[in-house]
Protein backbone atom coordinates (compact mmCIF):
# COMPACT_ATOMS: atom_id res chain seq x y z
CA UNK A 1 0.00 0.00 0.00
CA UNK A 2 1.27 3.43 -0.93
CA UNK A 3 1.08 6.04 1.83
CA UNK A 4 1.98 9.65 1.11
CA UNK A 5 2.84 12.05 3.91
CA UNK A 6 1.01 15.38 3.61
CA UNK A 7 2.43 16.84 6.82
CA UNK A 8 3.34 15.74 10.34
CA UNK A 9 -0.31 15.04 11.20
CA UNK A 10 -1.91 13.86 7.95
CA UNK A 11 -1.28 11.11 5.39
CA UNK A 12 -2.95 9.83 2.22
CA UNK A 13 -3.51 6.15 1.43
CA UNK A 14 -3.48 5.86 -2.37
CA UNK A 15 -6.21 3.75 -3.94
CA UNK A 16 -9.15 3.68 -6.29
CA UNK A 17 -10.25 6.67 -4.24
CA UNK A 18 -7.62 8.18 -1.97
CA UNK A 19 -8.25 7.82 1.76
CA UNK A 20 -7.21 10.30 4.45
CA UNK A 21 -5.29 9.18 7.52
CA UNK A 22 -5.20 11.66 10.41
CA UNK A 23 -2.17 10.57 12.44
CA UNK A 24 1.31 11.44 13.60
CA UNK A 25 4.28 9.21 12.72
CA UNK A 26 4.02 7.70 16.20
CA UNK A 27 0.31 6.88 15.87
CA UNK A 28 0.63 5.69 12.27
CA UNK A 29 3.23 3.15 13.41
CA UNK A 30 0.65 1.74 15.85
CA UNK A 31 -2.10 1.80 13.22
CA UNK A 32 0.08 -0.30 10.90
CA UNK A 33 0.35 -3.10 13.50
CA UNK A 34 -3.11 -4.52 12.71
CA UNK A 35 -5.45 -4.61 9.68
CA UNK A 36 -6.72 -1.04 9.99
CA UNK A 37 -5.20 0.11 6.70
CA UNK A 38 -6.40 -3.00 4.86
CA UNK A 39 -9.91 -2.24 6.08
CA UNK A 40 -9.53 1.42 5.07
CA UNK A 41 -8.47 0.35 1.57
CA UNK A 42 -11.53 -1.93 1.40
CA UNK A 43 -13.69 1.09 2.21
CA UNK A 44 -12.33 2.92 -0.85
CA UNK A 45 -13.72 0.19 -3.11
CA UNK A 46 -17.33 0.42 -1.93
CA UNK A 47 -19.90 1.68 -4.45
CA UNK A 48 -21.33 5.18 -4.27
CA UNK A 49 -18.60 6.72 -2.12
CA UNK A 50 -18.81 10.48 -1.82
CA UNK A 51 -15.33 12.03 -1.68
CA UNK A 52 -12.58 10.53 0.51
CA UNK A 53 -13.11 7.99 3.29
CA UNK A 54 -10.85 8.48 6.29
CA UNK A 55 -9.62 7.26 9.65
CA UNK A 56 -9.00 9.13 12.86
CA UNK A 57 -5.78 9.06 14.94
CA UNK A 58 -7.35 6.61 17.43
CA UNK A 59 -8.15 4.12 14.64
CA UNK A 60 -7.69 0.39 15.07
CA UNK A 61 -8.95 -2.82 13.49
CA UNK A 62 -12.67 -3.42 13.70
CA UNK A 63 -15.36 -5.49 11.99
CA UNK A 64 -15.72 -4.41 8.37
CA UNK A 65 -14.84 -0.74 8.73
CA UNK A 66 -11.94 0.05 11.06
CA UNK A 67 -12.91 1.62 14.36
CA UNK A 68 -12.20 5.29 13.82
CA UNK A 69 -13.49 5.09 10.24
CA UNK A 70 -15.71 7.67 8.51
CA UNK A 71 -17.26 7.44 5.04
CA UNK A 72 -20.11 9.18 3.21
CA UNK A 73 -22.24 7.70 0.45
CA UNK A 74 -24.35 9.20 -2.31
CA UNK A 75 -28.08 8.83 -1.63
CA UNK A 76 -28.86 7.73 -5.20
CA UNK A 77 -26.25 5.06 -5.88
CA UNK A 78 -24.61 4.60 -2.49
CA UNK A 79 -24.87 1.92 0.18
CA UNK A 80 -25.33 1.34 3.88
CA UNK A 81 -23.13 -1.13 5.75
CA UNK A 82 -24.04 -2.45 9.22
CA UNK A 83 -20.33 -3.13 9.74
CA UNK A 84 -19.71 0.53 8.93
CA UNK A 85 -21.88 1.49 11.88
CA UNK A 86 -20.82 -1.27 14.27
CA UNK A 87 -22.53 -3.77 16.54
CA UNK A 88 -22.94 -1.38 19.46
CA UNK A 89 -25.19 1.05 17.62
CA UNK A 90 -24.95 4.55 19.14
CA UNK A 91 -22.31 3.59 21.59
CA UNK A 92 -21.57 7.10 22.80
CA UNK A 93 -20.56 9.43 25.58
CA UNK A 94 -22.50 11.80 27.80
CA UNK A 95 -20.98 14.27 30.26
CA UNK A 96 -22.84 15.67 33.27
CA UNK A 97 -21.52 18.72 35.08
CA UNK A 98 -21.77 19.71 38.74
CA UNK A 99 -20.81 22.48 41.15
CA UNK A 100 -19.04 20.24 43.65
CA UNK A 101 -15.26 19.96 43.89
CA UNK A 102 -13.02 16.89 43.71
CA UNK A 103 -12.23 16.89 47.44
CA UNK A 104 -15.90 16.18 48.21
CA UNK A 105 -15.72 12.76 46.53
CA UNK A 106 -14.92 9.77 48.77
CA UNK A 107 -14.90 5.95 48.86
CA UNK A 108 -18.36 5.75 50.41
CA UNK A 109 -19.79 7.70 47.50
CA UNK A 110 -17.91 5.47 45.04
CA UNK A 111 -19.45 2.40 46.65
CA UNK A 112 -22.95 3.86 46.39
CA UNK A 113 -22.46 4.70 42.72
CA UNK A 114 -21.22 1.16 42.05
CA UNK A 115 -24.15 -0.49 43.86
CA UNK A 116 -26.83 1.63 42.25
CA UNK A 117 -25.78 1.59 38.59
CA UNK A 118 -26.45 -1.79 36.91
CA UNK A 119 -23.26 -2.88 35.14
CA UNK A 120 -21.75 -6.01 33.62
CA UNK A 121 -22.20 -8.51 30.78
CA UNK A 122 -25.90 -9.33 30.38
CA UNK A 123 -26.76 -7.35 33.51
CA UNK A 124 -30.41 -6.32 33.76
CA UNK A 125 -31.61 -2.85 34.61
CA UNK A 126 -33.85 -1.84 37.50
CA UNK A 127 -36.47 -1.10 34.84
CA UNK A 128 -38.25 -3.86 32.93
CA UNK A 129 -40.42 -2.98 29.94
CA UNK A 130 -43.11 -4.91 28.11
CA UNK A 131 -42.50 -5.37 24.41
CA UNK A 132 -45.26 -2.86 23.63
CA UNK A 133 -43.72 -0.26 25.93
CA UNK A 134 -40.27 -0.91 24.46
CA UNK A 135 -41.69 -0.32 20.97
CA UNK A 136 -43.00 3.07 22.09
CA UNK A 137 -39.70 3.98 23.76
CA UNK A 138 -37.50 3.18 20.74
CA UNK A 139 -39.93 4.97 18.43
CA UNK A 140 -39.86 8.33 20.23
CA UNK A 141 -36.54 8.27 22.08
CA UNK A 142 -35.98 10.90 24.73
CA UNK A 143 -39.60 12.02 24.60
CA UNK A 144 -40.48 8.69 26.28
CA UNK A 145 -38.02 9.36 29.12
CA UNK A 146 -39.44 12.84 29.61
CA UNK A 147 -43.00 11.53 29.72
CA UNK A 148 -42.01 8.92 32.32
CA UNK A 149 -40.17 11.43 34.52
CA UNK A 150 -36.66 10.21 33.74
CA UNK A 151 -35.59 13.40 31.93
CA UNK A 152 -35.93 17.14 32.34
CA UNK A 153 -37.52 18.93 29.42
CA UNK A 154 -34.25 20.81 28.81
CA UNK A 155 -32.13 17.63 28.58
CA UNK A 156 -32.87 16.96 24.91
CA UNK A 157 -31.33 20.28 23.89
CA UNK A 158 -27.90 18.95 24.86
CA UNK A 159 -28.12 15.62 23.04
CA UNK A 160 -27.20 14.85 19.44
CA UNK A 161 -30.40 14.66 17.34
CA UNK A 162 -32.22 15.89 20.48
CA UNK A 163 -32.13 12.26 21.62
CA UNK A 164 -34.61 11.10 18.99
CA UNK A 165 -34.46 9.66 15.48
CA UNK A 166 -37.25 8.03 13.48
CA UNK A 167 -37.01 4.52 14.92
CA UNK A 168 -39.23 1.83 13.39
CA UNK A 169 -39.68 -1.04 15.87
CA UNK A 170 -41.54 -3.14 13.25
CA UNK A 171 -38.14 -3.61 11.59
CA UNK A 172 -36.56 -4.94 14.82
CA UNK A 173 -36.61 -8.69 15.49
CA UNK A 174 -38.34 -10.35 18.43
CA UNK A 175 -34.92 -11.57 19.56
CA UNK A 176 -33.52 -8.02 19.70
CA UNK A 177 -36.57 -6.83 21.64
CA UNK A 178 -36.28 -9.71 24.10
CA UNK A 179 -32.64 -8.80 24.74
CA UNK A 180 -33.43 -5.10 25.10
CA UNK A 181 -36.54 -5.32 27.24
CA UNK A 182 -34.66 -5.78 30.53
CA UNK A 183 -31.39 -3.93 29.81
CA UNK A 184 -32.54 -0.32 29.35
CA UNK A 185 -30.66 1.71 31.98
CA UNK A 186 -27.62 -0.54 32.39
CA UNK A 187 -23.96 0.06 31.68
CA UNK A 188 -22.86 -3.21 30.09
CA UNK A 189 -19.30 -4.49 29.92
CA UNK A 190 -16.16 -4.10 27.80
CA UNK A 191 -14.98 -0.51 27.49
CA UNK A 192 -18.21 0.95 28.89
CA UNK A 193 -17.92 2.89 32.11
CA UNK A 194 -19.04 5.66 34.40
CA UNK A 195 -16.26 7.95 35.55
CA UNK A 196 -16.43 10.68 38.13
CA UNK A 197 -13.81 13.13 36.88
CA UNK A 198 -12.55 16.59 37.66
CA UNK A 199 -11.24 19.42 35.50
CA UNK A 200 -7.48 19.07 35.85
CA UNK A 201 -6.36 21.68 33.34
CA UNK A 202 -7.96 24.58 31.50
CA UNK A 203 -6.79 24.72 27.88
CA UNK A 204 -8.99 27.57 26.65
CA UNK A 205 -9.90 30.16 29.28
CA UNK A 206 -12.79 31.59 27.28
CA UNK A 207 -14.44 28.41 26.02
CA UNK A 208 -14.30 26.68 29.42
CA UNK A 209 -16.48 29.39 30.94
CA UNK A 210 -18.83 29.29 27.95
CA UNK A 211 -19.30 25.59 28.66
CA UNK A 212 -19.58 26.12 32.42
CA UNK A 213 -16.39 24.19 33.17
CA UNK A 214 -14.05 25.26 35.96
CA UNK A 215 -10.85 23.89 37.46
CA UNK A 216 -11.30 21.13 40.07
CA UNK A 217 -15.07 20.95 39.52
CA UNK A 218 -16.54 17.45 39.23
CA UNK A 219 -18.00 15.97 36.04
CA UNK A 220 -19.52 12.56 35.32
CA UNK A 221 -18.72 10.81 32.04
CA UNK A 222 -21.05 8.00 30.93
CA UNK A 223 -19.92 5.68 28.15
CA UNK A 224 -22.50 3.12 27.05
CA UNK A 225 -24.59 2.10 24.05
CA UNK A 226 -27.54 0.04 22.86
CA UNK A 227 -26.60 -3.15 24.71
CA UNK A 228 -27.95 -6.47 23.37
CA UNK A 229 -30.72 -4.67 21.48
CA UNK A 230 -28.34 -2.88 19.11
CA UNK A 231 -25.99 -5.85 18.82
CA UNK A 232 -28.86 -8.06 17.72
CA UNK A 233 -30.07 -5.50 15.17
CA UNK A 234 -26.62 -5.46 13.57
CA UNK A 235 -26.32 -9.27 13.64
CA UNK A 236 -29.79 -9.79 12.16
CA UNK A 237 -29.22 -7.49 9.19
CA UNK A 238 -25.69 -8.68 8.43
CA UNK A 239 -27.06 -12.23 8.19
CA UNK A 240 -29.99 -11.09 6.02
CA UNK A 241 -27.68 -9.26 3.64
CA UNK A 242 -25.39 -12.31 3.37
CA UNK A 243 -28.36 -14.60 2.68
CA UNK A 244 -29.55 -12.32 -0.11
CA UNK A 245 -26.14 -11.56 -1.62
CA UNK A 246 -24.15 -14.77 -1.20
CA UNK A 247 -21.00 -13.56 -2.96
CA UNK A 248 -20.52 -10.75 -0.44
CA UNK A 249 -17.88 -10.79 2.31
CA UNK A 250 -19.57 -11.14 5.69
CA UNK A 251 -17.62 -8.46 7.56
CA UNK A 252 -18.09 -5.82 4.84
CA UNK A 253 -21.70 -6.69 4.01
CA UNK A 254 -23.59 -3.80 2.48
CA UNK A 255 -26.78 -3.09 0.61
CA UNK A 256 -27.71 -0.38 -1.88
CA UNK A 257 -29.76 2.42 -0.35
CA UNK A 258 -32.59 1.84 -2.84
CA UNK A 259 -33.02 -1.78 -1.64
CA UNK A 260 -35.84 -2.66 0.84
CA UNK A 261 -33.30 -4.23 3.23
CA UNK A 262 -31.55 -0.85 3.50
CA UNK A 263 -34.80 0.87 4.43
CA UNK A 264 -35.53 -1.73 7.10
CA UNK A 265 -31.98 -1.74 8.49
CA UNK A 266 -31.93 2.05 8.81
CA UNK A 267 -35.32 2.05 10.56
CA UNK A 268 -34.12 -0.63 12.98
CA UNK A 269 -30.77 1.11 13.45
CA UNK A 270 -32.53 4.37 14.37
CA UNK A 271 -34.61 2.44 16.92
CA UNK A 272 -31.32 1.19 18.41
CA UNK A 273 -29.98 4.76 18.34
CA UNK A 274 -33.00 5.83 20.41
CA UNK A 275 -32.46 2.86 22.74
CA UNK A 276 -28.89 4.01 23.40
CA UNK A 277 -29.91 7.62 24.05
CA UNK A 278 -32.52 6.32 26.51
CA UNK A 279 -29.99 3.98 28.09
CA UNK A 280 -27.66 6.87 28.87
CA UNK A 281 -30.66 8.93 30.01
CA UNK A 282 -31.73 6.32 32.56
CA UNK A 283 -28.15 5.95 33.81
CA UNK A 284 -28.19 9.76 34.13
CA UNK A 285 -31.41 9.51 36.15
CA UNK A 286 -29.87 7.00 38.57
CA UNK A 287 -26.69 9.08 38.83
CA UNK A 288 -28.66 12.25 39.51
CA UNK A 289 -30.48 10.48 42.36
CA UNK A 290 -27.20 9.45 43.99
CA UNK A 291 -25.61 12.90 43.63
CA UNK A 292 -28.67 14.58 45.06
CA UNK A 293 -28.78 12.16 48.00
CA UNK A 294 -25.13 12.84 48.89
CA UNK A 295 -24.61 16.45 47.88
CA UNK A 296 -28.08 17.94 47.22
CA UNK A 297 -26.62 18.63 43.79
CA UNK A 298 -28.56 18.71 40.52
CA UNK A 299 -26.46 17.42 37.61
CA UNK A 300 -26.84 19.11 34.22
CA UNK A 301 -26.07 17.55 30.85
CA UNK A 302 -23.13 19.20 29.14
CA UNK A 303 -23.59 17.16 25.96
CA UNK A 304 -24.20 13.66 24.56
CA UNK A 305 -22.67 12.39 21.30
CA UNK A 306 -22.86 9.14 19.34
CA UNK A 307 -19.82 7.15 18.19
CA UNK A 308 -21.44 4.48 15.99
CA UNK A 309 -24.14 5.76 13.66
CA UNK A 310 -25.25 6.37 10.06
CA UNK A 311 -27.13 9.59 9.33
CA UNK A 312 -28.18 11.73 6.40
CA UNK A 313 -26.33 15.05 6.67
CA UNK A 314 -25.37 17.81 4.28
CA UNK A 315 -21.67 18.08 3.42
CA UNK A 316 -19.97 19.93 0.57
CA UNK A 317 -23.41 21.21 -0.46
CA UNK A 318 -24.92 17.74 -0.86
CA UNK A 319 -27.01 15.41 1.30
CA UNK A 320 -25.20 12.12 1.91
CA UNK A 321 -25.35 9.15 4.27
CA UNK A 322 -22.45 9.52 6.70
CA UNK A 323 -21.16 6.42 8.49
CA UNK A 324 -19.26 7.14 11.70
CA UNK A 325 -17.79 4.09 13.39
CA UNK A 326 -15.72 4.97 16.44
CA UNK A 327 -15.86 8.61 15.42
CA UNK A 328 -17.62 11.62 16.92
CA UNK A 329 -19.62 14.39 15.32
CA UNK A 330 -17.70 17.68 15.57
CA UNK A 331 -19.82 20.49 14.13
CA UNK A 332 -18.35 23.95 14.09
CA UNK A 333 -19.57 27.38 15.17
CA UNK A 334 -22.80 28.51 13.44
CA UNK A 335 -23.43 25.09 11.91
CA UNK A 336 -27.11 25.08 10.83
CA UNK A 337 -27.89 21.82 12.68
CA UNK A 338 -26.69 23.14 16.03
CA UNK A 339 -29.00 24.77 18.54
CA UNK A 340 -27.24 24.65 21.91
CA UNK A 341 -23.69 26.01 21.65
CA UNK A 342 -24.25 27.27 18.11
CA UNK A 343 -22.30 30.43 18.98
CA UNK A 344 -19.13 28.48 19.88
CA UNK A 345 -19.42 25.04 18.27
CA UNK A 346 -20.47 21.58 19.39
CA UNK A 347 -18.87 20.04 22.49
CA UNK A 348 -16.83 16.94 21.69
CA UNK A 349 -16.39 14.39 24.49
CA UNK A 350 -13.25 12.24 24.30
CA UNK A 351 -12.58 9.53 26.91
CA UNK A 352 -9.02 8.35 27.37
CA UNK A 353 -8.35 5.41 29.69
CA UNK A 354 -9.17 4.89 33.36
CA UNK A 355 -5.64 5.76 34.38
CA UNK A 356 -4.92 8.73 32.14
CA UNK A 357 -6.99 11.67 30.96
CA UNK A 358 -10.13 12.55 29.05
CA UNK A 359 -10.85 15.73 27.11
CA UNK A 360 -13.67 18.05 26.22
CA UNK A 361 -13.19 19.82 22.91
CA UNK A 362 -15.19 22.05 20.58
CA UNK A 363 -15.87 21.32 16.91
CA UNK A 364 -13.85 23.36 14.40
CA UNK A 365 -14.25 24.18 10.71
CA UNK A 366 -11.38 21.89 9.74
CA UNK A 367 -13.82 19.02 10.24
CA UNK A 368 -15.62 20.05 7.05
CA UNK A 369 -13.06 17.81 5.32
CA UNK A 370 -13.97 14.89 7.61
CA UNK A 371 -17.75 15.22 7.20
CA UNK A 372 -18.00 17.01 10.54
CA UNK A 373 -16.16 14.26 12.40
CA UNK A 374 -13.32 13.82 14.85
CA UNK A 375 -11.82 11.07 17.03
CA UNK A 376 -13.82 9.22 19.70
CA UNK A 377 -11.19 8.22 22.27
CA UNK A 378 -7.63 7.00 22.68
CA UNK A 379 -7.97 3.79 20.62
CA UNK A 380 -6.77 0.32 21.57
CA UNK A 381 -3.25 -0.93 20.88
CA UNK A 382 -3.64 -4.32 22.58
CA UNK A 383 -6.29 -7.03 22.26
CA UNK A 384 -8.38 -8.08 25.25
CA UNK A 385 -6.86 -11.56 25.07
CA UNK A 386 -3.31 -10.21 25.27
CA UNK A 387 -4.30 -7.83 28.09
CA UNK A 388 -5.58 -10.78 30.15
CA UNK A 389 -2.24 -12.54 29.66
CA UNK A 390 -0.17 -9.51 30.60
CA UNK A 391 -1.98 -7.75 33.49
CA UNK A 392 -3.43 -8.58 36.90
CA UNK A 393 -6.51 -6.82 38.27
CA UNK A 394 -5.12 -6.28 41.77
CA UNK A 395 -1.96 -4.67 40.37
CA UNK A 396 -3.99 -2.25 38.26
CA UNK A 397 -6.28 -1.38 41.20
CA UNK A 398 -3.29 -0.75 43.49
CA UNK A 399 -1.44 1.34 40.92
CA UNK A 400 -4.49 3.50 40.26
CA UNK A 401 -5.16 3.87 43.99
CA UNK A 402 -1.71 5.42 44.34
CA UNK A 403 -2.85 8.07 41.86
CA UNK A 404 -6.05 8.70 43.83
CA UNK A 405 -8.30 6.76 41.44
CA UNK A 406 -10.93 4.38 42.88
CA UNK A 407 -11.85 1.49 40.57
CA UNK A 408 -15.03 -0.56 41.06
CA UNK A 409 -15.82 -3.41 38.69
CA UNK A 410 -18.16 -6.42 38.61
CA UNK A 411 -15.34 -8.61 37.28
CA UNK A 412 -11.56 -8.79 37.20
CA UNK A 413 -11.76 -9.06 33.41
CA UNK A 414 -13.51 -5.70 33.30
CA UNK A 415 -10.39 -4.13 34.82
CA UNK A 416 -7.70 -6.16 33.08
CA UNK A 417 -9.13 -5.76 29.57
CA UNK A 418 -9.20 -1.98 30.02
CA UNK A 419 -5.80 -1.46 31.64
CA UNK A 420 -4.38 2.00 30.82
CA UNK A 421 -1.54 0.38 28.86
CA UNK A 422 -3.89 -1.14 26.25
CA UNK A 423 -4.69 2.32 24.84
CA UNK A 424 -2.85 4.81 22.68
CA UNK A 425 -1.56 8.07 24.13
CA UNK A 426 -4.72 10.19 24.29
CA UNK A 427 -2.68 13.40 24.50
CA UNK A 428 -1.04 12.53 21.17
CA UNK A 429 -4.46 11.77 19.63
CA UNK A 430 -5.74 15.18 20.73
CA UNK A 431 -2.65 16.91 19.31
CA UNK A 432 -3.41 15.38 15.90
CA UNK A 433 -7.08 16.41 15.81
CA UNK A 434 -6.09 19.93 16.89
CA UNK A 435 -3.34 20.11 14.26
CA UNK A 436 -5.91 19.22 11.59
CA UNK A 437 -8.39 21.69 13.12
CA UNK A 438 -11.03 18.98 13.47
CA UNK A 439 -11.68 20.14 17.04
CA UNK A 440 -10.09 22.30 19.73
CA UNK A 441 -9.28 21.16 23.27
CA UNK A 442 -11.02 23.12 26.04
CA UNK A 443 -10.27 21.15 29.23
CA UNK A 444 -8.30 18.09 30.28
CA UNK A 445 -10.03 15.81 32.79
CA UNK A 446 -8.72 13.29 35.31
CA UNK A 447 -10.68 10.37 36.83
CA UNK A 448 -11.47 10.03 40.53
CA UNK A 449 -13.89 7.08 40.40
CA UNK A 450 -14.18 4.46 37.65
CA UNK A 451 -17.17 2.09 37.58
CA UNK A 452 -17.05 -0.81 35.10
CA UNK A 453 -18.90 -4.00 34.31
Amino acid sequence: MEIIKVNDHKFILKGKIDAIIYASEKLLKKIKEDNTLVQLKNMTELPGLFKNPLIMPDAHEGYGFPIGGVAAFDLEDGIVSPGGVGFDINCGVRVLKSNITKDQINKEFAESLFKNIPAGLGEDSKIKLSEDELDIAVSIGLKWAEEKGYAYSIDKEYIEENGQMEGIPEYVSKTAKARGRTQLGSLGSGNHFIEVQYVEKILDEDLDKRLGLFKNKVLVMIHSGSRGFGHQVASDYILEIIRNFRDMERDLAYVKLNHPIAERYLGAMRAAVNYAFLNRQLITYFTREIFYEYFKEELQILYDVAHNIAKIEEHFGKKVLVHRKGATRSFWKNHPELKAYKDIGQPVLIPGSMGTASYILIGKEGSKESFGSTCHGAGRVMSRTKAKQQFKAHTIINNLAKEGIIVKSKTKEGIVEEAPEVYKDVDEVIRVVEANQLSKAVVRLRPIIVVKG
